[in-house]
């Protein structure tokens, strides 16, 4: 489908989209987190069980995702857009059928979502960062009153931790890249196709009615179910890229090996198991994300690689269907608006 949109008219569809997602499926995504953490059993279980911790301070971390997601989010659309359109502009047509593009669009799709991720993921790691550290951050039951829901107090304490080496805000970025590229790269595609079929479906049956309800539904089932598929695919990914972001504030070895041995003296834990922790946990900090993997996979096999995935696939469901309904509904009605306004100008 082809809107006539200004670049203002793709920034703010992006940024109300985002806006509007990140405070409706943020606790899913903080869930996740604490899941796919390595510390996992040890914060948020007691005998084997989920204990409420999981549940406190869903909303921890948000602050810095609402102010990096606006910029990101447009950035991301803006590029996704201009690229599309340029590939599109370039791509010449079969000389046997010159209605047939040369490049599939698929392809060209694929190529403008992951220019578009290359820009956004710069401007997102490092809230991202602060944000997945924000939600490690253990409180007290009161953190799940409404009062304290927003305070911000999570994400102050996770960004003291970068004090004295800002630069570490930026690691994971490979690791994001490396999730959100083969991710973008499968739904957006798949995205383009389910719509185009929905919408061809209903024209066929004389149900097509061009309203923003029409565009804002066939986008987000179109979107949600793309996303699902390309979310567990790539739900390894995004554990690795989780770790690597959880021990960038812990990237001084011996503070953090120091750290567990004391909580262990005060749990009464078995040392060695719990200084390999430690050890393992500073290398991370420092471990590349191949690396971390394999540590992943020798330690908790399949299984930890995929852990949290279930989640992802429900967060990713409902936020790519809300993120690209609500987008794709709010750029139908910034076009129809600000033809509305032109036509009462020239009308006059």
């Amino acid at each position: 489908m082809s809107f006539n949109n200004t670049n203002t008219d793709i920034l703010i569809a992006g940024a109300f989209a985002a806006f509007t997602v990140d405070f409706l499926v943020y606790p899913l995504d903080t869930i996740k987190t604490r899941v796919q953490s390595p510390d996992y059993r040890r914060l948020y279980t007691t005998n084997g069980a989920v204990n409420r911790s999981l549940f406190r301070g869903l909303y921890q971390g948000i602050g810095s995702v609402v102010l990096a997601t606006l910029p990101s989010s447009g950035a991301f659309f803006t590029t996704y857009e201009a690229t599309k359109t340029f590939l599109h502009t370039i791509n010449p047509s079969l000389p046997s059928s010159p209605a047939t593009p040369l490049i599939p669009l698929p392809i060209l799709h694929a190529a403008a979502s992951s220019t578009a991720e290359l820009v956004s993921c710069f401007i997102l790691t490092p809230a991202e960062v602060l944000k997945q550290n924000a939600q490690m951050v253990v409180r007290g039951s009161s953190s799940s009153s409404t009062t304290h829901a927003f305070d911000g107090a999570a994400t102050r304490q996770a960004f003291n931790k970068f004090r004295n080496n800002p630069s570490q805000l930026w690691r994971g970025y490979t690791a994001l890249v490396a999730r959100n590229l083969p991710f973008t790269a499968m739904q957006f595609p798949l995205f383009e196709f389910l719509r185009t079929e929905i919408y061809g479906f209903r024209e066929r049956r004389g149900a097509r009615s061009g309203t923003l309800l029409e565009t804002g539904i066939v986008t987000a089932i179109s979107s949600g179910s793309a996303g699902t598929l390309a979310a567990v695919a790539t739900t390894p990914i995004d554990v690795v890229k989780t770790r690597i972001m959880l021990a960038a504030a812990g990237h001084d070895g011996e503070g953090q090996r120091e750290k567990v041995i004391k909580e262990m003296l005060v749990q009464g834990k078995d040392a060695k198991v719990e200084i390999e922790k430690a050890q393992r946990a500073a290398r991370g900090g420092r471990a590349g994300g191949l690396a971390v993997g394999k540590e992943i996979l020798r330690t908790e096999g399949v299984k930890g690689l995929f852990r949290g995935g279930a989640l992802r696939g429900a967060w990713t469901a409902l936020g790519s269907g809300l993120y690209l309904g609500v987008y794709e509904s709010g750029r139908r009605f910034l076009e129809k608006r600000r033809v509305g306004d032109e036509d009462a100008r020239y009308n006059t």
